[in-house]
C-alpha cells in the first residue's frame, strides 16, 4: 500500500452506506476497474492502491478485465499491514460468458487471482453465453452464439447459489439483465439476485428497470455513472449523448460549485443506486463527490426530466443473428427476443 497517506484522504466512515437484508453493509460508491484497451493492468492496480490510501473501500472487479492479478498484489499488499481488514472491503467479480458451465472454476481462479477466501459479490457478467475476442470490432459474431434461454441460464444460477453454500461469495446477483429475465429468475432462484448491475446514468435512467429491481429486494449498481466518455471508439455510435455537457448537469453544477461528474454521481446515490465509476485520474475527486454537497429534491426532478434512453453499452458482440439489431438484446417490446 502506499506508504504516504494524503493528507485530505476521506474517511471512509463518511461514505453513504446501503443496508441489506441480512445485515451487512456496502459502500453507495464503487471504484471501477475496466480499464478497457487504453489503461494497462498495472495502471489500474496502481490506482486501487491509491484508492484505498484515499479512503476508498468498495472495488468492483471481473475477470474478463484483465488485471485481477495485479489487482490481487495490491489487496494482498494492503491486508498484509492489518491497516484495513478485510471486513472493512468490498470486493465484487463476475463470471464471464465463456464460463457459464464453469462457474465455481471462474470464481475459485478470481479469488486465486485476486488473494481472497471470499468474494463480497459476485455477479453473471451477460446473461448470454457467447465469447468473442478481447477488443473485436462490434461487428464481430460468434458463429456458436445463442440467445438467452432460461433453462440454460438457470444451470448457471444453480452453480451461482453453490458458491454462497460453499462460502465462496457472501452474495451473488446478476448484470446486463431486463425486466423480463428477472422475473423468470426471480420465480426459479433458491437464492435470489442481491445485487443487479446495469448502464445508469442521467441520460440512461431506466426507470422501469430500477424501480422493479427495487421493489424486489435488488440493489441496483450503475456502471458508466459518467456516461463512460473514456469508451472505445469502436463502441460509439452518432446518437450517443454526453450526460457530462448536458446542459442541466452543468447549470446545477456551476451554482453548486462542483463539476458535472460531482452532480452526477450525487444523483446516483441519492436516487439509491450504487455509482462505480472508473478513472485513474480522478478517483479523489470522484471519492469526494461521493460525500459532498447534496443535491436539492428540485435538482433531483430537473436531473430525472433530462433522461434520453441514451444506452451506451448496446452489447452487439452478443447477437446470435447477422441480421439483427442490438435492441434484440434489452427486450425492449417487453418479452424476451425469441431465438
Amino acid at each position: 500500500m502506499a506508504s504516504n497517506i494524503p493528507e485530505d484522504r476521506v474517511d471512509p466512515r463518511q461514505i453513504p452506506v446501503a443496508a441489506l437484508a441480512d445485515g451487512s453493509q456496502i459502500p453507495m460508491v464503487g471504484l471501477g476497474t475496466f480499464g478497457s484497451d487504453h489503461v494497462s493492468a498495472d495502471s489500474v492496480a496502481q490506482a486501487v492502491e491509491g484508492a484505498l490510501a484515499f479512503g476508498w473501500r468498495h472495488i468492483d472487479c471481473a475477470s474478463v478485465y484483465g488485471n485481477e492479478k495485479e489487482i490481487g498484489r495490491v489487496l494482498g499488499r494492503v491486508l498484509k499491514t492489518g491497516k484495513i481488514k478485510r471486513d472493512q472491503l468490498w470486493i465484487t467479480s463476475k463470471v464471464w460468458n465463456d464460463m457459464h458451465d464453469s462457474v465455481g472454476e471462474s470464481c475459485k481462479r478470481s479469488l486465486a487471482d485476486l488473494q481472497l477466501d471470499q468474494v463480497d459479490l459476485y455477479l453473471v457478467h451477460w446473461p448470454f453465453p457467447n465469447y468473442h475476442a478481447p477488443q473485436c470490432d462490434v461487428t464481430s459474431r460468434n458463429p456458436n452464439a445463442k440467445p438467452y434461454i432460461h433453462a440454460s441460464y438457470m444451470k448457471t444460477w444453480r452453480q451461482m447459489e453453490q458458491l454462497v453454500e460453499q462460502g465462496l461469495a457472501r452474495h451473488i446477483g446478476t448484470s446486463n439483465m431486463t425486466i423480463p429475465k428477472l422475473k423468470l429468475l426471480l420465480q426459479d432462484a433458491r437464492i435470489k439476485p442481491a445485487f443487479s448491475e446495469m448502464e445508469l446514468h442521467p441520460h440512461f435512467q431506466q426507470p422501469e428497470l430500477f424501480r422493479y429491481c427495487v421493489d424486489n429486494g435488488i440493489q441496483p449498481i450503475g456502471y458508466c455513472p459518467l456516461g463512460s466518455p473514456g469508451r472505445p471508439e469502436r463502441d460509439r455510435t452518432p446518437q450517443d449523448t454526453n450526460p457530462l455537457t448536458d446542459p442541466m448537469i452543468r447549470d446545477i453544477a456551476k451554482r453548486l460549485s462542483i463539476t458535472p461528474a460531482a452532480v452526477c454521481l450525487k444523483w446516483a446515490i441519492q436516487r439509491g443506486q450504487i455509482p462505480i465509476p472508473f478513472s485513474v485520474n480522478h478517483y479523489q475527486d470522484n471519492l469526494r463527490a461521493a460525500i459532498g454537497v447534496r443535491l436539492s429534491d428540485a435538482d433531483m426532478r430537473a436531473i430525472a426530466g433530462i433522461d434520453k434512453n441514451c444506452r451506451l453499452v448496446k452489447g452487439q458482440v452478443f447477437l446470435w443473428k447477422q441480421d439483427q439489431s442490438w435492441e434484440d438484446l434489452w427486450d425492449i417490446n417487453g418479452e424476451i427476443t425469441p431465438p
